[in-house]
Parts: C-alpha cells; structure tokens; sequence
C-alpha cells in the first residue's frame, strides 16, 4: 500500500479532523499516559458523531484479521486504522512496541491482557479478560505494557478504530506463545 493510497482513504472528513486532533497533541509532548487519556478522549468523541466508514475500509477478509489504514501521519509518529475481525477470527497473543488507543466502531471485541513477560520462555500470566462494545474507548497499550489477545465476540464482525504510536503496518512487534513465553516478531501489513 503506498503512501498516496493512505492519503487518498483519510480523506473521510471527520478521520482527517481527528488525525489533526491527534498531531496536535503529540506536539505538546505530552507523557505517554496523559497522550493516550486525551487520545481516548477524542476518540469517544468521534465515536459518538456516528461518521461512515466507506464499505471497502470495513470488510472483513474470510482467513484473517485486516487493518485498513485510514491515516498514517508522514513522519510516521501515528497511525489510524479501521480493524476488522469476522466471526471467529481473532489475534496470537502479542504486543506493540509503541501506545495505542482502541475505540470499537461495530460489534464486540473481546480482549483478553497478559502480564508482559520480564523474561523470555516464561508462560504468560492471564490479567483478565474484558468485552467492549460499540462506541466504547480503552487504552490498549503503552510501550511498557502491552501484552493481550483480542477475537471476535459476538455474531457480527468487529470494527475497531485503532489508533497507534507509530505507523502499525510496518512496525516490527511481538508474538507470544501464552503457554512456553517463547517470543516471535512478525509485522502487522496493511490490507490491501
């Protein structure tokens, strides 16, 4: 996918506005915490002006998982995606590397966190297990803790908007097996 592709797919108004919210308040420096509360924030907000998501941007693929980029900011310091699970799909166990905010758009998303291993080939301890529905906000991740699961949770697919501290289809991240700790990388490629 190239960056013209990107550009020409934010140009949903209220993404575009969002993305200028965003960039706003990376350049106030804010600490990775206060970042991501005020990027739920906004995230709630746009959320509830009920926007349309082009039919193309929202379509699950019938093997796996896809994020759709929705706006990848130049300098790559975020990145905005439309993902999407089907009815029973759902991701390894894994982290991100960077922050990251999730707002559910359609559906349920069930996610399932993992204390983030302080060593490898340790099994992964299970923290708990939460199920979020459509226009609800969490901060899925920061650079230090972010180890979980998400699937599918209900009889319609899941649409997330998934907002990231860097560009998400090409930064390298982990992979866990939840019963050995042993750790793989893999990088999440946008859908093209």
């Amino acid at each position: 996918m190239t960056r013209e592709t990107v550009a020409v797919q934010s140009e949903i108004p209220e993404v575009a506005h969002f993305a200028a919210t965003v960039r706003g308040l990376i350049a106030q420096g804010l600490d990775e915490t206060s970042l991501t509360q005020a990027v739920q924030r906004e995230l709630t907000a746009l959320l509830a002006t009920g926007f349309e998501i082009p039919e193309p941007l929202r379509r699950p693929d019938p093997v796996r998982y896809v994020m759709y980029p929705l706006h990848v900011e130049a300098d790559d310091s975020f990145s905005i995606a439309s993902a999407v699970w089907d009815v029973g799909q759902g991701t390894p166990v894994h982290g991100h590397e960077t922050w990251g905010v999730v707002g559910i758009y359609r559906g349920t998303e069930v996610e399932t966190r993992y204390q983030k291993p302080e060593r490898p080939d340790v099994p992964l301890l299970a923290q708990g297990t939460d199920s979020w529905g459509p226009g609800q906000v969490t901060v899925c991740c920061t650079t230090d803790d972010d180890v979980h699961q998400v699937s599918c949770g209900g009889d319609e697919p899941v649409i997330g908007i998934h907002v990231y501290g860097s560009d998400i289809g090409t930064l390298p991240r982990r992979s866990y097996d939840p019963e050995t700790g042993a750790v793989h990388w893999f990088t999440s490629r946008w859908a093209e």
